[in-house]
């Protein structure tokens, strides 16, 4: 703890300096700007020139205001803006001043790549203080779009149909926007009141201007919007978007002799189509058949010795959009969700194991159908969702040892509704929400171990009061899972449960059931905005039998959690500092048993120069850790007590290099394990076209309790662990290049490689003594012999093996590489050319790490997939 004590006074010290504490009572009123519409007129050209008469219908409104870094100062350089519109469209002009117009940042890049300059302008058409519209425009002309819900969470994956130009001039840069009133949703009434903001990025300075100011420490961002007046007679537009797609694909790879399924190369040609459909101007139908993802990244390499699943985010467009509608954390502290959209398709549950079977050929992931999608947001303040998605039966082909063929099924039919409304109320400061899961699947009896149907549901709110200033939130879950006896049997032993756990008095197998019901929660009450200081405190639960893996992503149930934070923010920049995020927090879990199983507290900031260099560094203090999961059904295992700290600064990314660095360094008492990483990074930007980046990273984390295996012994169980030396080492690379705003080429390379190497093998004593001799026993060199796979105990030394366990050494290496030229050749209709390398294999654990990239990607013939695809968007 006495690490503590200085930053602890460091912290005293920032929050007490005189002159940093601003009024952040300052009560700023709501700007209001009139449009008007276009009447018997022809609506401006799209041209970047704002010179056509129609424009002179409303007057520029400007005053914009700084967010960061000088909270309500005047800009450095000022903004002017105007908008109307007519039937169809709506219209937004720019004039973005600028004494210094060879200084403006032109950086090009993909959509969504926020480059240089840039300038942005958004609608809460629902006037519901929580949810927007938003549009931004790049001085280079790259566009960039997101979908803003619950206040602050931005969508970046929504891409509607819009047009736009700008244009450089003596006095800055112009920009001209086009909006289809089909991309929007609102209400029907005659005369409509928006929410309106906008909002300027100036490159030099890493100045953000608005137009309608915010208080420091706002408690949000929709719900802090000016008002758009004057929008008459506006008729709904009902949207109608089809967009069929055509794919080629061949994957090429190394042959294998004698494998029918490997013979060096494979070819498809596919079809498909997404559709959107405006049931009412509030309500959206998606639709998609025969989805294909090809032009997605790859996920990151990883691996995880504690058993546990990794969770990927999601990347596939149809599941990405509007994925905010149908989000349900259970908590803040973990990723675990009602809904986790990657189980759709997920790769076959069931692997073939066969002593008859010589070769397989298994589906990498279960191909979607169809799915459709019922979202939006009525104008009396329910949202509401609803998803369904069908994947198909699916089969591994095999060839077998009498050099027959045979067609195993390794997925069933499985069907996924999700359900989700929510309705706001109390002058939109509260809102109230359900949502229900549920998969099915028609099983057959090879799939007897899954579940034949899950269940799950919930209830959620928030309250917020005092101008937002003090909030409440909370949600409830329950679960079931039904099936037979081997799925729910198979459950209660899964990591995520471990029924079986040897000290478990509230926990036990019980092999005669056919379902399980969970329930679990969260409650958090705290301050959001308002001076320099917020914080929350809440508490969140998962019962044992909770259940959630079908279509949502739980790590563990049979957990209670606590917390509590503090957080201090630089309202207003300083001689030294731009910004500065103070943040104290204290975490602790306990199980259902009542075991007292963590504690640790936190205490990290973020730093910001006036220079416009970042820094952030912390420490955390963790004096209990006890693992219920870390011996696969054993008993709770201690670990020594961690402390924690890390270093990472940022150079000033305006400059054309970019550089940072930074480190983790862990450490536990008795050297029970450590754990180092050491990151740097690279940016370069030669053109405004291309960009380059490299980001090496390098881990060691040596382990001298790591769970090895469990073996019987005079009916006893042992549980073996070993002193592992693990070294990861792995990079990415991407490049850039932008053509124009719509053509863009972009590389992705990320070589992974990890190798463990075990020693001083030993089983557990006493699993929770605080010291560490006294909670394992190292086996003697007269105990423990290896032979050529294995490693053989003899534990009473009379020249018998009592158990044995496989060689745990391992080497992974991994290459995943990505080069997409992507080129909307015209608004909302792509065309993607895809050329993607990979390698995956198991290296000798004697080899470095640098022997094992060398010996499977650079000497190995690496698999590669070309593939081909084009959409075309009819806008109807």
């Amino acid at each position: 703890m006495r690490c503590l004590i200085p930053l602890i006074c460091l912290f005293v010290l920032i929050t007490t300096t005189k002159g940093i504490a601003q009024n952040s009572n300052k009560e700023i009123p709501k700007r209001t700007y009139t449009t008007k519409r276009i009447e018997n007129a022809n609506p401006p050209e799209i041209d970047g020139y704002i010179n056509e008469p129609i424009w002179d219908l409303v007057p520029y409104t400007t005053s914009y205001t700084q967010l960061q870094p000088d909270i309500g100062a005047p800009p450095t350089e000022q903004t002017k803006m105007k908008i109307i519109y007519d039937a169809s469209y709506i219209y937004v002009a720019f004039v973005c001043l600028d004494q210094d117009p060879d200084g403006i940042e032109k950086r090009l890049s993909r959509r969504d790549g926020f480059a240089g300059d840039w300038v942005e302008i958004s609608f809460d058409s629902y006037n519901d203080d929580r949810t927007a519209f938003s549009f931004t425009l790049t001085a280079a002309g790259v566009k960039a779009d997101e979908f803003i819900s619950n206040n602050t969470r931005f969508d970046e994956t929504w891409n509607p149909i819009w047009y736009t130009k700008t244009r450089i001039d003596d006095f800055g840069w112009t920009a001209e926007i086009k909006i289809p009133l089909s991309q929007l949703r609102f209400n029907n009434d005659k005369d409509q009141v928006w929410g309106l903001q906008s909002k300027r990025f100036y490159f030099r300075n890493r100045e953000r201007s608005l137009w309608q100011e915010i208080v420091p420490n706002a408690p949000g961002y929709v719900s802090e919007f000016g008002e758009l007046r004057g929008l008459k007679d506006l008729t709904p537009q009902k949207q109608l978007e089809i967009q069929p797609y055509v794919v080629t694909q061949l994957d090429t790879y190394e042959s294998q002799a004698g494998n029918p399924y490997r013979d060096g190369s494979d070819a498809r040609l596919n079809a498909g189509l997404d559709a959107k459909i405006g049931i009412t101007n509030d309500l959206t139908l998606d639709l998609t058949l025969n989805p294909d993802f090809g032009q997605v990244e790859a996920d990151p390499a990883a691996i995880a010795l504690d058993g546990f699943q990794i969770f990927f985010k999601e990347q596939r467009p149809f599941f990405v959009a509007n994925s905010n509608i149908f989000d349900y954390d259970l908590d803040d502290q973990t990723s675990d969700n009602l809904f986790y959209s990657r189980r759709i398709g997920r790769s076959p549950q069931r692997s073939v194991r066969d002593p008859e079977v010589v070769y397989t050929d298994s589906p990498q992931n279960s191909t979607i159908l169809g799915a459709a999608k019922f979202s939006g947001k009525t104008k009396n303040g329910w949202t509401l969702g609803l998803l369904e998605s069908l994947t198909d039966k699916e089969f591994a082909n095999t060839l077998r040892t009498d050099n027959t063929e045979q067609e195993v099924l390794v997925e069933p039919l499985t069907n996924y509704i999700i359900g989700r409304a929510q309705k706001d109320f109390n002058d939109r400061n509260s809102y109230i929400g359900v949502i229900a899961t549920a998969t099915n699947r028609k099983l057959e009896p090879q799939l007897e171990f899954l579940h034949r149907d899950a269940f799950s549901g919930g209830i959620d709110f928030k309250h917020n009061w005092n101008a937002r200033k003090y909030y409440i939130e909370g949600n409830t879950i329950i679960s079931n899972v039904q099936g037979s006896e081997e799925a729910i049997t198979r459950t209660q032993r899964s990591l995520t449960h471990l029924f079986e756990r040897a000290d478990a008095t509230h926990l036990s197998i019980d092999t005669t059931r056919t379902s399980l019901t969970g329930t679990g929660g969260n409650l958090e009450i705290g301050k959001a905005s308002g001076g320099n200081f917020t914080g929350s405190l809440g508490t969140s639960w998962k019962s044992p039998e909770l259940e959630l893996n079908d279509v949502g992503f739980l790590r563990q149930a049979d957990l209670i959690t606590q917390y509590a934070n503090l957080q201090y923010t630089l309202l207003n920049p300083t001689q030294t500092f731009r910004n500065i995020n103070v943040e104290l927090e204290q975490q602790s879990a306990f199980d259902f048993e009542g075991n007292y199983n963590r504690i640790q507290y936190n205490l990290e900031s973020f730093l910001r120069f006036n220079n416009t260099w970042e820094a952030s560094f912390g420490i955390n203090h963790k004096p209990r850790i006890i693992s219920n999961t870390e011996l696969r059904g054993g008993p709770r295992l201690r670990f020594n007590q961690e402390n924690v700290h890390f270093l990472f600064i940022n150079s000033d990314t305006r400059k054309k290099i970019t550089y940072g660095a930074g480190y983790v360094l862990s450490q536990a008492t008795q050297n029970n394990f450590s754990y180092f990483r050491l990151e740097a990074g690279l940016e370069y930007q030669p053109l405004d076209a291309l960009s380059l980046s490299f980001f090496p990273e390098y881990e060691l984390s040596p382990n001298k309790t790591q769970y090895v295996s469990t073996s019987n012994y005079n009916g006893t169980k042992r549980y073996i662990l070993g002193n592992i030396d693990q070294k990861t080492l792995s990079a990415t690379l991407r490049l850039n290049y932008s053509v124009n705003p719509n053509l863009s080429v972009q590389y992705y390379a990320q070589p992974f490689v990890s190798k463990g190497e075990y020693t001083n093998f030993n089983r557990i004593n006493n699993s929770t003594a605080k010291d560490l001799n006294n909670r394992i026993t190292l086996f003697a060199p007269n105990q423990i012999s290896k032979t050529e796979t294995s490693y053989e105990i003899d534990e009473n030394v009379d020249g018998t093996t009592d158990y044995r366990f496989g060689d745990p050494d391992f080497s992974v290496v991994q290459l995943r590489t990505n080069l997409v030229v992507r080129w909307e050749y015209v608004p909302g209709s792509e065309l993607f050319f895809v050329w993607s390398q990979g390698a995956n294999g198991n290296n000798d654990p004697d080899n470095t790490l640098f022997n094992a990239l060398d010996n499977q990607v650079i000497q190995k013939q690496l698999n590669n997939t070309f593939l081909i695809k084009a959409t075309y968007r009819f806008l109807l």
